[in-house]
């Protein structure tokens, strides 16, 4: 999967459309990623020893990495991720700049 923890992002599909924010969970194994602040749901909740009272609960939901796109921090657009080899490791680089996301 192309999208790291705190990479900034732009949602292009969803209810969140046009949205951006960082990455706080990344799970490459489902293609998923969370997104602080964006994607919450309610959720209704039985009282429990966590949450006494019950209630509805706000909860941030995952979205898949295809409906989202990487902003790259240099040139400050939505860019495609590319990789470039190095003797030493793997580089994720913009597409429109060349610069490194890492």
């Amino acid at each position: 999967m192309k999208i790291k923890k705190n990479d900034t992002v732009l949602i292009i599909k969803g209810k969140d459309r046009g949205k951006t924010g960082k990455v706080t969970k990344s799970m490459p194994k489902s293609g998923k990623i969370v997104i602080a602040g964006l994607n919450v749901v309610k959720k209704h909740s039985r009282p429990n020893k966590k949450n006494p009272q019950g209630g509805i609960i706000d909860l941030h939901a995952p979205l898949f990495s295809s409906n989202v796109m990487v902003i790259c921090q240099r040139c400050n657009k939505v860019t495609k991720v590319g990789y470039k080899l190095t003797e030493k490791s793997k580089l994720r680089i913009c597409k429109k700049c060349g610069e490194s996301l890492d």
